[in-house]
């Protein structure tokens, strides 16, 4: 599917961004990531199972349930690696690299989607992804930034958001096709059900390693978790809206502007300090956004 993001869906894909930079700042700002996520995902699965009456499983199509199992595991490996880079790391610096998408989902959306990229498309690709590095890294070729802490977990939640994005639009293209009598609009009842799939995997995973913090951190956090479950629902429930009439490399390059609102709010909410180089790259992020919403 060829075009350019259209002025409604860049809007909605725009607004999505903002929650999500909140959403991620909400993770960096708890008392422990991991035991937070945990909370996040007991919260949605609780939401989820009601859906579950509201909708008659037999519209949905049969081939939509391995790419539901498929981006459960892609989703839960995200969240599980999200939690551990921003214990790690700052999130200004974290952020750009795990939202770096853009460099790496049109290599497989073009074959696997029969998707195709404009030269203009691909050259505010390219700008997008320029100025996530010089956010990251103030343009060093220096391998040893690599190597920082959090750095690798960073990149494994890159790879992760690469997975889950061709997973969802092939799943989201599906599910467009059937028959719908249900009042739960289609893209929340994806959510559910790939929240649901997630935390199948992620809640043990976690409660395995930080399961001693569990309580504590629901007594202490509930409001903020009730909060990120909140944006986190309006948030992907507009990607997803976005993803079943725009092409998924087009939707998650603009998604990326969200590191603007990340790297205004580490400064606000929490107090880091990024320097020249990221200012720059946020202008370019900016730049690159623009060259996608006006590509023929």
């Amino acid at each position: 599917m060829a075009g350019a993001v259209g002025t409604v869906e860049l809007a909605i894909v725009l607004l999505s961004a903002g929650l999500h930079a909140f959403w991620s700042v909400a993770i960096k700002g708890s008392g422990d990531s991991v035991v937070f996520n945990v909370l996040q995902c007991l919260a949605s699965s609780g939401l989820a199972l009601p859906v579950l009456f509201l909708v008659d499983l037999r519209e949905v199509p049969a081939g939509m349930w391995p790419l539901l199992a498929a981006t459960s595991v892609a989703h839960a490996l995200y969240l599980w690696a999200l939690s551990l880079a921003l214990e790690r790391a700052d999130i200004s610096a974290v952020y750009p690299i795990a939202r770096s998408t853009p460099a790496f989902l049109p290599l497989v959306a073009v074959p696997l989607l029969g998707e195709s990229i404009s030269l203009a498309g691909a050259a505010g690709i390219a700008t997008v992804v320029a100025g996530m590095w010089l956010v990251n890294v103030g343009g060093s070729l220096d391998w040893r930034a690599f190597t920082r802490p959090g750095i690798g977990f960073a990149y494994l939640t890159l790879a992760a958001t690469v997975g889950y994005g061709i997973f969802d639009k092939a799943a989201m293209t599906q599910l467009e096709t059937a028959a719908w009598t249900s009042p739960v609009p289609r893209p929340i009842f994806y959510f559910f059900m790939l929240y649901l799939g997630c935390s199948l995997l992620y809640v043990p995973l976690g409660l395995w390693q930080r399961g001693g913090r569990l309580v504590a951190i629901a007594r202490s956090e509930w409001r903020g978790v009730l909060f990120a479950v909140a944006i986190g629902l309006a948030g992907y429930g507009l990607i997803l809206e976005a993803l079943r009439t725009a092409p998924a490399s087009y939707v998650v390059a603009v998604r990326q502007s969200s590191v603007l609102f990340v790297l205004a709010l580490s400064v606000l909410r929490l107090g880091e300090r990024p320097g020249r180089a990221r200012a720059l790259g946020a202008v370019l992020t900016v730049a690159g956004v623009a060259l996608i919403a006006v590509a023929p």
